[in-house]
Order: C-alpha cells, then structure tokens, then sequence
C-alpha cells in the first residue's frame, strides 16, 4: 500500500471477537469499506491461512497491498486511522492522545479478561479454576468501576477508546451477561446505549 493508502488491504477476523469488532467498527466508522475485504476465520481451529499472516494465530490481522501483516488491534487501528482523512478517532499528539490510548488499553484488558474467563469455562470442569475466574471478574469490575468514575471519559466525539469500550461491553453482553454491570455503572451503561447507536456497531454484532 503507498503512503496515501490507495489499495486493497485484507482483515482477517472474527464474528465473535471483541478485538477484530473494534477495527471492524472502525473501518465502518472511517468509510473504509470499499478498501478492507474482510476474511471470516475460526483462530481455534489454526488455520493455516491466518498463521501465514499472523504467527500468533490470532485475530484481527490485516494484510497491506505490498503484502505486509499488521497484527493487534491497537496497531491495526492507529493504522487505518492514518490512511484516511477526517474525522480522526486517535489524536495524532497531545494529552487527548494519551487520554484514548489509555481509554483503549483499559477496554482492552476488560476484553482480555472476558476471554479467558470464557476460555476457562470450557476446560474440563475438573480443571477449572474459580479463584483465577473471580480475578479476572474482579479486573472487569475495576475498570467498569474506573469508566464510571470519570464520565468524561466517554464524553464528546466518539474516538478510538469509546468505540473500543463499547466493543468490550458489547463482550461482555455476548459472553458474559451474568456479571449484569449495568445497575452498578450507570454512567457506562447511558455511554454505551448511545454507541450502540454507531453504524459500525449496528453492523458488527457478534455472533
């Protein structure tokens, strides 16, 4: 791909993860469709397609023209936010770049969080660990409690970290909907009905 993103580009992804529905919202977001073909894959059953591009196995991975792989959804987002114009949903300097940086890296470690606890209820029950399933439940509550603490945060233009929490707690819905956060974080639950509402979210539901 040149400099100024001409170019097809190929995302691996998929439905149900919460790392490729962040880039996925984005590219709708950015009016990138026409650009992105995105490739539905399964990472659990390693297919070869994806280790040839990612040697992780994991979801998202896009592929440049020039045949160049991108991989973690943070670094595939900064990209496709700089192959474009306006608006922006991460600020190239400044102290609101380190603002939704770090709103995205919480969001992140929510949906980490969630993953494995769901990874860790399908092990054979004998080798589950409800001590390491209590800690990861308690790092979602932190965060969601941090969110809620300073609704600012997810305030103003949508950008790269409010799409990225909408995407965790729309996880958390899809996996996870026992934790029932709604009740106790009610500044996160009015910012998320209101991202809902996204295009790119409408269009990306895990499934």
């Amino acid at each position: 791909m040149t400099a100024s993103g001409e170019g097809l580009v190929q995302l691996y992804h998929a439905t149900a993860s919460p790392f490729a529905r962040k880039v996925r919202v984005l590219v709708r977001e950015k009016g990138l469709l026409d650009r992105v073909e995105e490739i539905s894959v399964n990472p659990l059953a390693d297919p070869a397609e994806l280790h040839f591009v990612n040697p992780l196995g994991k979801v998202p991975a896009l592929v440049l023209a020039d045949g160049l792989a991108l991989f973690d959804s943070p670094v595939i987002c900064e990209y496709l936010d700089t192959i474009s114009g306006s608006p922006r949903y991460l600020p190239k300097e400044g102290e609101k770049r380190w603002q939704v940086l770090r709103m995205q890296a919480l969001a992140d470690g929510i949906m980490d969080s969630g993953v494995a606890m769901i990874y860790e209820s399908r092990r054979p029950e004998a080798q589950r660990s409800p001590d390491w399933r209590q800690r990861w439940q308690n790092c979602i509550l932190r965060a969601l409690r941090q969110l809620d603490d300073d609704p600012a945060l997810l305030s103003g233009p949508t950008n790269l970290g409010a799409i990225s929490v909408a995407c965790a707690l729309g996880y958390l819905d899809f996996r996870l909907p026992d934790i029932g956060w709604r009740q106790s974080h009610p500044h996160v639950a009015n910012a998320y009905a209101s991202l809902c509402e996204l295009p790119g979210m409408r269009a990306t539901l895990p499934s």
